[in-house]
């Protein structure tokens, strides 16, 4: 009896507390939401449009006027508390913030002249342009077999062979594969993970937990395709990453993923749960279960044992597996080619599979590189192809008339493209001429389109551009060697272009990765109103550089907080009179210049806007990601993909071909 009075009297004052409790919270609710209130009073009028500008009359210069969306049904008309028409394109809060920074900045900010340290750039576009032109007078000058020495095959020795072996070695272990993989090639490693070492993160240590320092235990395995461009990292074509003691999962896991044009996927991890029997590659499931620590398995009771013995329908033994990556333990991890996939295997059991991603082919998958924490003793392949289809030019460039660019018209167009494009990316080229280019706005004469290609260091591949340019008739060659960093000289010279050898509306920029749906594109522009500038495409508002790691922007290259609004580099259009400003002040050599040639643009029509209203137009089906339904443009699309989605646009169907 006493205990169950006691437990009463409890029970009782814990209900008189939360009696107590429960005025103080409301009262300290209502404050909150007071101080919400007035504090974000000027953003209760505020909708959510598609494009910003400045207004054109000599008023406030906080002043937001709206361009709509095609895809958009009409905002409806709303004024903040000072009357003053607050509409911005990317949500409240965002939109607010861009039209005080304007207000701020107002008609007399400064512009985006040459101040700032641009020694390196301007010292590595010099060096460029030097080599480039001994480049340009090697390749007038050869006279070799180009297709023969590209095929790497030529002068009867066989450079790709069937089979290698090589050993291990500390550090990086690097494989070269000439003609890449096929379907049935293995790379085998054999190898021995390192013990767990102590690394400092300085997030664990802001957070508070420990003093920042962790155990890690793991190693890569990588796939990598050609380097296309000087500074850019090669494509990971298929990058396994297993993690013995885990990550923020605590857990080993084995990670797998691509990087394309030094931007990665989405990763696909296994962490001992077993995939859905319905997503598989080549008929075999993405990953395999093994033993977790946190798993519990129910066990069969003595009378269903029984009663399945009886019936005669006994389960078999399940064989249980442990992750399959042991500290100091040797392991034999195989990666086997396959129609859809790769599939991973250690010890001779399967262990994952691995789709592929971004229209990467097999042949692609040149070299492999196994890097961390890991002895490499030895690294086998087999079934490896002996010929390399696409650096035989006789298999990607179709030399046809049917593939000839029409000359320039004389007369006036409304659109120039300009496709930036790698010296040895012929494949993408000759993609593009038999899809997007083949779209009637081109054939007729009413859009024009070429590539800009800069130099190679090898000559043989700037003497099979110059023959490409030289039939094509497309192809625009700037005499500098190509650089990561230089693409933004290849957006001037497209600004060029299209002022100075064309009778332009408008100018698009693209890359070669790109796929244009043209007929929608020109859709889109022709609502908009034609008096006043445009820039349109998948536009960013307030993204900060970064200060740290592989995209790292020093303040001496970019002093600013933010970065101004940009639309993203695969896909933009802007208005020829922007174009124009840019090509003279490139001349009077005032126009500033960044290694980002996406940021690079909008920070040359923000500087532009300070003196003339620009429709800032933005959609997310400009896709720059990949392939999206009802696309615009579709980034990272290989030439396979190319031709996939021309077939299916053909056909009336506005769908994607990504892989699965």
């Amino acid at each position: 009896m006493k205990r169950a009075r006691s437990s009463e009297v409890f029970l009782g004052g814990r209900g008189r507390a939360r009696r107590r409790v429960a005025p103080l919270l409301a009262a300290v609710a209502f404050v909150y939401l007071l101080f919400v209130s007035v504090k974000l009073s000027g953003l209760a009028g505020i909708a959510d449009p598609a494009a910003v500008t400045r207004p054109a009359s000599g008023g406030s210069a906080g002043e937001v006027m709206v361009q709509r969306r095609l895809e958009d049904p009409a905002p409806r008309s709303r004024a903040g508390g000072d009357g003053v028409a607050v509409v911005p394109g990317y949500g409240r809060i965002t939109g607010e913030i861009l039209r005080r920074r304007w207000e701020a900045g107002g008609r007399g900010r400064r512009r985006w002249g040459r101040g700032g340290n641009f020694s390196e750039l301007e010292r590595m576009a010099d060096e460029a342009w030097e080599l480039g032109g001994k480049a340009w007078e090697e390749a007038c000058a050869f006279t070799g077999d180009v297709d023969s020495i590209l095929s790497r095959d030529g002068g009867g020795e066989t450079k790709c062979p069937a089979s290698i072996n090589i050993g291990g070695g500390d550090g990086e272990t690097v494989a070269f594969l000439p003609c890449g993989l096929a379907v049935g090639s293995a790379v085998t490693v054999v190898g021995t993970a390192r013990a767990a070492r102590a690394e400092y993160v300085e997030a664990l240590e802001r957070r508070g937990e420990g003093n920042g320092t962790v155990m890690v235990a793991q190693f890569a395995v990588e796939l990598r395709g050609l380097r296309a461009v000087e500074g850019e990292e090669p494509p990971r074509i298929l990058h396994l990453n297993p993690r013995l003691r885990g990550d923020w999962s605590h857990r080993p896991v084995l990670e797998m993923n691509t990087c394309f044009r030094m931007q990665w996927g989405k990763a696909h991890r296994c962490d001992g749960n077993p995939s859905k029997d319905d997503d598989q590659v080549d008929g075999l499931i993405k990953c395999e279960k093994w033993d977790r620590r946190d798993s519990v398995d129910s066990k069969e009771t003595k009378t269903g044992s029984w009663l399945n013995r009886f019936i005669g329908r006994a389960n078999k033994p399940e064989m249980r597996w442990p992750y399959p990556f042991s500290e100091g333990k040797m392991f034999v991890l195989t990666i086997q080619a396959g129609i859809e996939g790769y599939h991973v295997s250690v010890g001779g059991r399967h262990v994952a599979s691995f789709p592929h991603r971004m229209g990467f082919s097999l042949e692609d998958a040149t070299g492999l590189a196994v890097t961390g924490g890991v002895d490499v003793h030895s690294i086998y392949a087999t079934s490896l192809p002996k010929v390399h289809p696409s650096f035989s030019l006789q298999q990607v460039l179709e030399m046809s008339d049917r593939w000839k660019a029409r000359p320039v018209p004389e007369e006036p167009i409304q659109v120039f493209i300009g496709i930036i494009s790698a010296t040895n990316h012929f494949a993408e080229r000759m993609a593009i001429r038999k899809s997007w280019m083949q779209f009637p706005a081109i054939q007729l004469g009413n859009v024009v389109a070429r590539f800009f290609v800069a130099l190679s260091h090898r000559k043989e591949i700037n003497a099979a551009l110059k023959t490409e340019a030289e039939y094509f008739g497309d192809v625009v060659i700037l005499p500098f060697i190509d650089r990561y960093e230089l693409v933004v000289l290849k957006t001037v010279a497209i600004s060029e272009f299209g002022v100075q050898n064309v009778t332009a509306e408008y100018i698009m920029k693209c890359d070669d990765d790109t796929f244009v749906r043209l007929d929608v594109v020109l859709k889109q522009i022709s609502v908009y109103n034609r008096t006043m500038p445009l820039y349109m495409g998948n536009l960013n508002l307030l993204h900060r550089p970064l200060r740290h790691g592989k995209w790292a922007v020093t303040y001496e290259e970019w002093p600013e907080f933010v970065y101004p609004p940009y639309a993203n580099g695969p896909g933009y259009v802007i208005s020829i009179d922007i174009a124009r400003d840019i090509v003279s002040r490139h001349a009077n050599h005032s126009l500033r210049l960044f290694k980002m040639e996406d940021v690079s643009m909008g920070m040359w029509v923000e500087d532009f806007n300070s003196t003339a209203p620009v429709q800032y137009i933005h959609s997310w089906r400009f896709c720059q990601f990949g392939c999206v339904h009802n696309y615009f443009t579709a980034h990272y699309q290989s030439p396979w993909q190319m031709l996939c989605l021309w077939n299916k646009l053909s056909s009336g169907r506005a769908h994607c071909c990504n892989y699965r």
